[in-house]
């Protein structure tokens, strides 16, 4: 019992500070919702433009969440510096793009809404898989959305997308899905459909990335470090051939833009295009290219780590090989 009591009276203060920003972060959201709603003019460029609820709470919830995991962990097992960096920098993109003024620049150009794309699909969370946060999130939730994430049902989900053909044939298949220009209008006219095209170029491109750098090898990784570097190939090819013939194009094919009016007049609806269609081509191929390099070393430190491993190993054989002789 005199354990039991212990243990409660250590974790009350860290309940209660963290029912107590779970409540200020409710006013702010609401606050926000406020003003967007009521007083747009009034509110700074990294304030939300459309504020979504949503969106809010995910960021909250993984800044927060990331945070407490990392005063939890101790200080020789947290993770580099460079990751926490990586980590907050993706979100932070996925913000400005989603929930700042630049989603209403991206509304009314066609090169701003690529670049809007790439950051979510591609930028954000490659950063964010690549500072690997798994333990460090998973030590700062609670244990009700702990429990969340070892549900079968949603770790069943994760491992059907994670399988590489699927995930590589997702990845580009819904960039290919979204440029489609009948169904790209009718997702730029379409608030709840906007969402929809918006959360699952994020919830993809961090399924997909994860995937890709993970660091680990196989097991526990899903795949070997030769079949992750092949995906991160793999999907840069359709992307290159989707950016060319939107570059190319001699006609406009995104006549939303024209129909709801371009945020700068100068440039020309082929001007716009061609400029969106590029960065589909060239900053997808780099991303692509940079992910192989890191894959390759990943694996060189493996084997690294594994030539170290085996040298201690033989190191240690030899000493108890050498117990008949010595007799200790």
């Amino acid at each position: 019992m005199a354990q039991s009591f212990s243990i409660s009276t250590e974790t009350a203060p860290g309940v209660r500070r963290s029912h107590g920003f779970y409540a200020a972060m409710a006013v702010l959201g609401i606050f926000l919702w406020w003003m967007s709603t009521y007083r747009m003019s009034e509110m700074p460029f990294w304030a939300p433009w459309d504020f979504s609820p949503l969106w809010f709470i995910a960021a909250v919830l993984a800044v927060y969440w990331y945070g407490c995991g990392l005063v939890r962990t101790p200080l020789e097992e947290r993770p580099a510096l460079w990751r926490t960096v990586f980590y907050y920098a993706g979100i932070a993109l996925i913000w400005i793009v989603l929930q700042t003024r630049f989603e209403y620049m991206a509304q009314h150009m066609f090169f701003l809404n690529r670049a809007q794309h790439v950051v979510m699909h591609h930028l954000g969370p490659f950063l964010i898989a690549l500072a690997w946060p798994g333990k460090t999130l998973m030590e700062g939730m609670p244990e009700a959305a702990r429990r969340l994430t070892r549900w079968r049902p949603l770790r069943a989900v994760v491992a059907v997308v994670q399988q590489p053909f699927l995930a590589a044939v997702l990845f580009f298949g819904l960039i290919a899905l979204w440029l489609t220009p009948t169904i790209h209008f009718r997702a730029m006219i379409d608030p709840p459909l906007y969402a929809v095209m918006n959360w699952s170029m994020v919830v993809d491109g961090l399924f997909f990335w994860c995937l890709v750098l993970d660091p680990r090898p196989a097991p526990p990784a899903y795949t070997s470090f030769a079949i992750r570097a092949t995906l991160a190939m793999l999907v840069m090819f359709p992307q290159i051939l989707m950016g060319a013939l939107i570059t190319f194009a001699q006609h406009d094919i995104y006549t939303f833009y024209d129909w709801c009016g371009r945020l700068y007049p100068s440039v020309s609806a082929l001007d716009d295009q061609q400029y969106g269609g590029l960065i589909v081509w060239i900053p997808s191929a780099m991303m692509s290219v940079i992910a192989l390099i890191i894959v390759i070393n990943f694996l060189r430190q493996a084997e690294e780590r594994q030539w170290s491993e085996e040298d201690t190993e033989n190191a240690t054989g030899l000493v108890i090989s050498s117990a008949p002789w010595t007799g200790r």
